[in-house]
């Protein structure tokens, strides 16, 4: 089944349980059941502000963030689902440091931990460059339920797939 590639890393096990939620139209349920709300962040000021709010909390010594913003362009057909871009520009005898967050616009109208868990993901990029140990350690730092999360996401992912939709928005 190409839709349970999200979940290929966890094991035939998983991936059997996840197929027989699938084949039992009962994934629907499950996320509903673990997630009923989604946020209110929507607009790319708020989605800022927000995402400022846990920089600040959590990394305050990091580089700066210029932009914030909800990309349509990030889809799950990009294997991407946020973006951390930096630049450096030279203004004079000055190195300008430029970091961006790009989230795709799906989690417009998802959990709330759907949303903190990728910009988390993000966030610590501005730390941990690469997907290692200290990566993941740092986002669990940031969000202790960061893997379930991460895992649930997934399973999202899936159902867009197969069946469209959980959350309307």
């Amino acid at each position: 089944m190409k839709s349970l590639r999200y979940i290929t890393a966890y094991g035939k096990e998983t991936s059997q349980k996840v197929a027989h939620l699938i084949e039992t139209k009962k994934l629907t349920t499950l996320l509903l059941q673990k997630y009923p709300l989604v946020h209110d962040i929507t607009t790319d000021k708020a989605l800022y502000t927000y995402t400022q709010s846990l920089k600040n909390q959590y990394l305050k010594k990091s580089s700066p963030l210029s932009k914030v913003i909800y990309d349509n362009r990030i889809g799950i057909t990009h294997e991407a689902l946020g973006l951390h871009t930096y630049s450096n520009k030279i203004q004079g005898s000055k190195i300008k440091r430029k970091n961006e967050i790009r989230i795709g616009t799906i989690f417009k109208s998802t959990p709330k931990e759907f949303l903190r868990m990728i910009v988390t993901h993000e966030l610590v990029h501005l730390k941990e460059k690469e997907h290692n140990k200290a990566f993941y350690k740092l986002c669990t730092h940031i969000e202790p339920n960061y893997g379930q999360y991460e895992f649930d996401m997934r399973l999202y992912l899936i159902h867009l797939e197969v069946f469209g939709k959980v959350w309307k928005g």
